[in-house]
């Protein structure tokens, strides 16, 4: 009698536990957490964290608790596969966010998430190449194309009075996108594209390409790669060599740990564009506010607003959707990020999964602006202009 009691006992409770572990659900986060961007990945973690640990304060999400499943792409196509397959087959998350670079998501995105019918939303991935993807709904971004970011990065050259500039991009998704829509742009406006590198990434040295590239003179040298990769050690083999003086950097370039590297003084004229947030955004201000609380640190950093917004909304998604149904996900997506319905803005879930439980329709404006995506999964948005302002990045000017 007493080992039947027993046995149902530890019966029950097993069921309980079930119960409990069934109830929350696991929402996948894909980064770029080692690899060329590794320098970038801290506060966008602290981010998504954050974003994930007001869900659970402020009520949870759906009738338990918001779980982050981190997979980390290596920052390579393979790599992305594999991460993303281990969170969609392994984890059975509904819906992920990331990832970051451009190739990591398109990878991951072809080759795991478009298949199996899991939505990823990237905050960061900014190639011409996702725009075309036959991705049924699946794939969105939160940051504008680099057709607008190359066109703007063009215009801003022009203004400085840069008319004939060198130009190396890296040969991946990123660089070629944004490289050859830069080139386009600045030659319609009447610059001079005095020469023209495509690179490779890990290499020790580019010196062969930089002696190609000063060949020809040139006011500045345009580097459009990663700071943790190829773009520093240009920028560091140029410098050395007495090639180019003056550089101008896209997003990827914008790594405080390159001004650590060059030194702040060697990076004094040369200026970066980076997708950025509105002017005067009361919801950028929130985030930073609440982000400071929780970290004890700044919040200024590249993609953080993004991150946190992406994540965010991919929480929104799930507790819209009512369940973790993957074909739901991104109808509800679109439903909470677009007018019309409420405003709902950073940290306010209790405010949004009241407004979802009453029927009623929210619309979810972040810190790095709103995001109407349109039919591809693309979203207008806003280019910043950054100068180096002793150890960080300072923003002189917006872009819409």
């Amino acid at each position: 009698m007493k080992k039947t009691t027993y046995a149902l006992a530890i019966a029950a409770l097993l069921a309980s536990s079930a119960s409990t572990l069934a109830a929350d659900t696991k929402v996948g986060v894909l980064m770029d957490i080692t690899g060329p961007i590794a320098s970038f990945i801290p506060p966008l973690q602290n981010a998504a964290n954050l974003a994930f640990s007001q869900v659970n304060e402020q009520g949870g999400l759906l009738d338990g608790q918001a779980v982050a499943v981190y997979g980390d792409t290596t920052g390579s196509s393979q790599g992305a596969v594999d991460a993303a397959g281990k969170l969609i087959n392994v984890e059975n998350v509904p819906i992920i966010m990331g990832a970051l670079m451009s190739g990591t998501t398109i990878a991951s995105a072809e080759a795991a998430g478009i298949p199996a019918g899991v939505v990823q939303i990237s905050p960061t991935a900014t190639s011409p190449a996702m725009t075309g993807i036959q991705d049924n709904d699946l794939l969105y971004r939160i940051v504008p194309s680099d057709n607008f970011q190359g066109q703007v990065l063009a215009k801003m050259v022009m203004d400085e009075g840069l008319t004939k500039v060198a130009v190396t991009f890296v040969n991946n998704d990123y660089g070629v996108g944004i490289g050859g829509t830069f080139v386009e742009a600045y030659k319609a406006l009447g610059g001079e594209v005095v020469a023209e590198v495509k690179h490779e990434e890990k290499k020790n040295s580019y010196r062969s390409e930089l002696a190609t590239l000063s060949k020809a003179g040139g006011d500045a040298l345009v580097v459009v790669a990663y700071a943790g990769d190829s773009g520093g050690k240009i920028v560091k083999q140029a410098i050395e060599g007495g090639l180019f003086t003056r550089f101008i950097g896209t997003d990827g370039l914008r790594d405080e740990a390159l001004i650590s590297d060059i030194g702040a003084e060697a990076l004094a004229t040369s200026f970066f564009s980076a997708p950025t947030s509105p002017a005067d955004n009361p919801n950028q201000a929130k985030l930073h506010e609440l982000y400071t609380a929780a970290y004890n640190e700044p919040a200024d950093k590249p993609f953080v607003d993004q991150t946190y917004d992406a994540t965010f909304l991919a929480l929104l998604a799930v507790e819209q959707a009512g369940s973790a149904d993957r074909t739901k996900m991104a109808e509800a997506l679109r439903a909470v990020a677009s007018a019309p319905g409420e405003k709902v803005g950073p940290g306010e879930w209790a405010k949004a999964k009241a407004l979802i439980a009453e029927g009623k329709d929210i619309d979810y404006d972040g810190a790095g602006g709103s995001y109407d995506f349109d039919e591809n999964g693309d979203v207008a948005g806003f280019i910043g202009k950054f100068v180096v302002d002793g150890t960080v990045y300072k923003q002189v000017a917006i872009v819409e």
